[in-house]
């Protein structure tokens, strides 16, 4: 006797898809979770239809469910959520944009850039930041003119991922935006460039009011190999948050930054473990014979992590 799948009769689209007709919005919502399982191309249409249901809850299920597709059809689907009335519905939209990898899928989402709502805007750029499509560095550079931080904030991402130096003024710029958001982003995002003026802008963010941008500073200099910020990193070892502090550490060691060392000899006295054990750490890498003596006396410190450091860093120095 044949013996048949119980769950067979569940895998076909179209058959699927006429629950999303029931009167009961219950079967209408397993229904969109049934046509995401399916992760058939098919299921778009009818997913694209269901965020126009007239139940809140079928229209973010199936916002969320097109997170598991790509391309155009879904962009366009989850543009039209964007706007949405419940938030919920729209915010999972958002999210299931930035799922997105085809480049084709970007047609839909680049005249979102220039809505009427703020947030339709930021979600569509941050949409576009996976894609890395060429035509959106302009809406980009355009968009960090928005009124909205949110936005700008956004804009700076996609700019970020493209890492076009024909936008370098427009980053630089960025960095003096009046919201510590956008600031942080636009200083993180220099750190792509070996431009001197990249760098100059960097070291500039370590003077920042906000101790967010300064932190995000002293970690650019180290990863975009900016040596001539070494000066302005020696310096934020004296900032009031030890978060700068221990970025300007990290990046000291990565620039092996040698007029650095004394000053990383007196941070093998901080008060922090991890202070101290960067500090080492830096030494490390940097390897000057002069760091032995303050190394070697804190080989047997309290801190596990720190004696550990410590004694690698050891091992590197020159005999």
């Amino acid at each position: 006797m044949a013996v048949t799948d119980p769950f067979e009769a569940f895998g076909d689209v179209a058959d699927l898809a006429l629950d999303l007709a029931d009167p009961d919005a219950a079967v209408r919502r397993v229904a969109v979770l049934a046509l995401a399982e399916t992760a058939d191309p098919e299921a778009i249409p009818h997913l694209g239809g269901a965020v126009a249901d007239p139940d809140a809850g079928v229209r973010r299920q199936a916002a969320e469910a097109l997170g598991g597709f790509d391309g155009p059809g879904t962009a366009a689907a989850l543009c039209a959520a964007l706007a949405d009335a419940d938030p919920g519905v729209a915010a999972a939209a958002a999210e299931s944009l930035t799922e997105l990898k085809d480049p084709a899928a970007g047609a839909p989402i680049l005249p979102l850039v220039a809505h009427a709502d703020a947030f339709v805007r930021a979600a569509a750029l941050r949409g576009l930041r996976n894609l890395r499509l060429a035509t959106s560095l302009g809406p980009a550079v355009g968009a960090l003119g928005d009124p909205e931080p949110a936005v700008r904030a956004q804009a700076v991402g996609v700019i970020a991922y493209l890492k076009s130096e024909e936008a370098l003024p427009s980053l630089i710029g960025a960095t003096r935006d009046p919201d510590a958001e956008v600031r942080r982003a636009a200083v993180g995002a220099l750190a792509f460039s070996r431009h001197g003026h990249a760098g100059e802008a960097i070291g500039h963010a370590l003077h920042d009011d906000d101790w967010g941008v300064r932190e995000i500073a002293a970690d650019a200099l180290g990863r975009a190999g900016q040596g001539t910020g070494s000066a302005a990193l020696i310096v934020a070892l004296d900032d009031p948050y030890w978060q700068v502090r221990q970025k300007a550490l990290r990046s000291l060691g990565q620039l092996k930054a040698h007029e650095a060392v004394p000053a990383l000899l007196l941070v093998l006295a901080d008060a922090r473990p991890t202070l101290r054990k960067e500090a080492a750490a830096a030494l490390g890498e940097i390897a000057a014979p002069q760091a032995r003596a303050g190394l070697a006396a804190i080989a047997d410190d309290t801190d596990p992590d720190v004696r550990k450091t410590a004694r690698w860093a050891l091992d590197r120095l020159p005999a």
